[in-house]
């Protein structure tokens, strides 16, 4: 049995796991969190990220059984309560930044946690935060002017 806290509820899962099982797995197949997609399965392109204890991390990269009592954020979980948009999401959606949308979650969650970090963002911040996440469509700038539309909106605010 393997507990984890997962968008702020604890989560168990109940199947027996070999100990090399990725997170992404986990989350996707035990816990129906389909937000977060499967790309590479190398680290690289971006799309399974999530945050652990805050901090964006490749979910197809961290074995499940290790991540007991840390915070892990989905994106399923970056909506405040209630289902509000978090400000990123909303600049997505205005900014028209998806175009077949794969690797949006995991953009949004790298760019959570840059502002996060980093509550006006310049350009160079935002390509430095975002040069691991991936776009087949090349939507990169649309990218950058919501990230900044975002952090314009939130004035300055943690989220």
């Amino acid at each position: 049995m393997l507990r984890l806290k997962v968008n702020g509820t604890e989560r168990v899962i109940d199947t027996e796991l070999d100990a090399s099982t990725p997170l992404l797995w986990v989350l996707r197949d035990e816990l129906g969190l389909r937000g977060t997609k499967f790309g590479c399965g190398g680290g690289f392109c971006g799309a399974c990220t999530v945050h652990i204890n805050g901090e964006p991390a490749r979910a197809c990269q961290l074995r499940a059984v290790d991540l007991a009592g840390v915070d892990i954020t989905t994106i399923e979980g970056l909506a405040a309560q209630g289902g509000t948009l978090h400000p990123l999401q909303q600049a997505w959606i205005d900014h028209d930044v998806p175009q077949c949308g794969y690797c949006q979650a995991g953009q949004l969650m790298s760019a959570a946690a840059l502002l996060k970090k980093k509550t006006k963002p310049s350009d160079a911040d935002i390509d430095s935060a975002m040069a691991g996440n991936l776009c087949r469509c090349g939507t990169y700038q649309r990218i950058r002017a919501a990230i900044h539309a975002a952090a314009s909106k939130m004035g300055g605010k943690r989220s």
